[in-house]
């Protein structure tokens, strides 16, 4: 027989259930207050050739727009409505509930995603093909970070965009909604032949990918925040660029 939720709750096994959730609102929070800051305080986000991921494309492209179109509408609304981030976003930020075996405090009936605030998670596809528009700029910017003023050239600056947007290019292609793009409605994958085809291998690759799209999803939060604040003290003039050649 299953124990009650006040004996998972106060067991050994159970004694830091609110860990995770609580850790989730911190992180999350803050690279959420941190992105609103840099919308609406700061202006600039471009050191010679690197460009700060939350000011892609706004400034290299010259794209007459503000930032908050693509850091507060896309990039956030995609990781807020990712089905990894959805439990996350549950358990920390409305407690529904905090933990497995822990009871709901707010609720008497489960509505799933059906009723405000949760049904707009139901965009989470729409976001993730404007995600994708943004990866292509990202890539761009990454590969413009290689070239300098005398040429072609690899500094710090370039290696951390470069790995910055490798992350994200994981955490957005092992996305349930892409397995989902790849592998959805199919009834059968093999040939006439019984062998696989290219849509299967790639429907296998993608869930592969998908069974670490949790740690992507952390990783690439922090690359992209690592990301800015490193150009972003390059600006203040806090450090000085470092070119290997």
């Amino acid at each position: 027989m299953a124990q009650p939720a006040q004996a998972v709750h106060g067991g050994k096994t159970g004694s830091a259930w609110w860990v995770e959730p609580y850790l989730t609102v911190l992180a999350l929070g803050l690279f959420g207050l941190y992105s609103i800051w840099l919308v609406f305080f700061q202006h600039t986000g471009q050191f010679h050739n690197y460009l700060s991921p939350f000011f892609s494309p706004t400034q290299s492209w010259g794209i007459k727009v503000l930032p908050a179109l693509w850091v507060l509408w896309v990039p956030l609304l995609f990781r807020a409505t990712c089905y990894y981030y959805r439990k996350e976003i549950y358990r920390g930020f409305f407690h529904d509930p905090m933990a497995c075996g822990i009871p709901e405090s707010r609720r008497k009936f489960y509505f799933g995603e059906t009723r405000f605030p949760f049904i707009w998670t139901n965009l989470h596809r729409w976001f993730w093909y404007l995600a994708l528009v943004v990866l292509v700029f990202l890539w761009i910017d990454a590969i413009r970070a290689f070239i300098f003023p005398n040429g072609f050239g690899v500094g710090l600056g370039s290696i951390i965009m470069l790995v910055n947007v490798v992350l994200l290019t994981l955490y957005s292609l092992s996305c349930h909604a892409f397995r989902h793009l790849v592998g959805g409605g199919s009834t059968r994958f093999s040939c006439a032949d019984g062998s696989p085809t290219t849509r299967y291998k790639l429907w296998r690759t993608v869930s592969d990918l998908n069974q670490r799209h949790g740690l992507f999803a952390w990783i690439s939060m922090f690359s992209v925040w690592f990301t800015d604040v490193y150009i972003r003290m390059l600006i203040y003039g806090v450090i000085h660029p470092v070119r290997f050649f």
